[in-house]
């Protein structure tokens, strides 16, 4: 490992759980995003908490959702949030020499990547997102519950992977959770 633990998943955990409380009733961004933390973060470096691994969808914004200010999440966004080797990569990278112990795989409720993967849908390189979701899923025609799915099976293919292992020494973890649009919400599989 080759940098210092930023703070075990728990606490990671816990301030996730604490910013989206504090983000369902805000009416701005309550995470630090000064002059000073973007100068400071240039030279020292980042140590994020967390890595959240969620949609590209516009309406979801780990930032916002868990009050969360420059430096404190490591976010990596693709459509669907499915996995492949450039997300583990990066999770990888994270782990490894940001000293981040918390994973989150973040789907939301509403997700065009689900519906599409729902109704078999996706042409081109959509199908790529489309094809991973639907293997995923199954038959499973409800949104929620094939979103829950889909964040599960991201969360095992990470769990799994041979360069991301559970690190009982310093308390890696992986959990899922799903973002709802309607009201700001973050439950937590």
């Amino acid at each position: 490992m080759s940098a210092a633990i930023t703070c075990t998943a728990e606490e990671a955990l816990k301030k996730l759980k604490e910013g989206n409380q504090q983000y369902l009733t805000a009416q701005k961004n309550e995470g630090n995003i000064s002059a000073a933390l973007r100068k400071k973060t240039c030279e020292e470096g980042q140590t994020p908490y967390a890595i959240v691994i969620t949609c590209s969808d516009s309406r979801v914004i780990p930032e916002s959702i868990f009050s969360a200010g420059i430096g404190e999440l490591f976010v990596i966004r693709v459509a669907g949030n499915v996995i492949d080797k450039h997300q583990l990569g990066s999770i990888e990278y994270a782990a490894g020499h940001l000293g981040s112990r918390l994973i989150l795989v973040m789907g939301h409720n509403h997700c065009g990547a689900v519906g599409a993967a729902i109704s078999h849908g996706g042409e081109n390189y959509i199908k790529y997102i489309t094809d991973e979701i639907s293997k995923a899923i199954g038959t499973e025609t409800d949104d929620y519950k094939a979103c829950c799915l889909n964040v599960q099976n991201s969360v095992k293919m990470i769990t799994d992977s041979l360069g991301i292992k559970k690190d009982d020494e310093h308390g890696l973890q992986v959990c899922g959770a799903v973002y709802h649009l309607e009201d700001g919400s973050v439950e937590f599989l």
